[in-house]
């Protein structure tokens, strides 16, 4: 039971934390990327990638557990997909900007400037996926009172 509390707490926490980050990603990649600006950036993307992990893993352990409503209740509900496909877009717009900031981020240990040209589009980006995580958790509240199910 208590295990079953702290998946379920720890899940939705990475909400909260990835939603915040994503947001700020999107407004720190709009504002001056300086060098205070790139440290918002990047900050920002941590959390993002920090809760990134947190959901999967807390997600996966759910999913395949025994500790919640079992596998079979999730793949019958077309909640539940909507939900797996809503991040699929997600992590899919993730891989450009995360690729850059990756790149931006060895640039300037090396004491190079990046290119932050793509900024806008990034931003852009930022703010669709967190569109998207709200669509999750639309998804994820009908997924958790049994809206969706296969059959009814």
């Amino acid at each position: 039971m208590l295990l079953r509390w702290l998946f379920a707490a720890l899940h939705l926490l990475a909400l909260g934390i990835g939603l915040g980050a994503v947001w700020a990603r999107a407004r720190a990649l709009g504002g001056p990327l300086d060098d205070a600006g790139l440290r918002r950036v990047f900050a920002a993307d941590t959390f993002w990638g920090l809760a990134a992990v947190l959901w999967i893993t807390t997600g996966l352990a759910r999913l395949f557990s025994t500790m919640e409503k079992g596998t079979a209740y999730y793949v019958a509900n077309h909640a539940f997909w909507t939900k797996m496909a809503l991040l699929g877009l997600v992590l899919a717009l993730e891989v450009w900007p995360a690729v850059t900031l990756v790149r931006w981020r060895r640039q300037l240990a090396r004491g190079e400037a990046p290119d932050t040209a793509r900024a806008p589009a990034f931003a852009t980006i930022s703010t669709v996926q967190a569109l998207l995580v709200v669509g999750m958790v639309l998804a994820a509240t009908a997924m958790a009172r049994g809206i969706g199910m296969l059959g009814r």
